[in-house]
């Protein structure tokens, strides 16, 4: 398998009580590149439309936010 991380770390909730280790990439383990998430040690490699539905989700809240413009 193929993978490019774009993102790792332990994600802490704003009041401290818990958190989660989240790792967030690209690949290529199937015919079709697309997205993996491991959340807690768990992967799931996401299908193209799924991925699609997840990064629309994740932009619309960064817009919402003001972290993106």
């Amino acid at each position: 398998m193929a993978t490019t991380m774009y993102f790792e770390e332990r994600v802490r909730d704003q009041g401290g009580k818990t958190s989660l280790d989240i790792e967030f990439g690209r690949s290529s383990s199937y015919p079709e590149d697309s997205i993996y998430l491991t959340v807690d040690g768990k992967t799931v490699i996401m299908d193209r439309a799924t991925a699609q539905r997840f990064v629309d989700a994740v932009v619309s809240v960064g817009h919402y936010h003001g972290f993106l413009e």
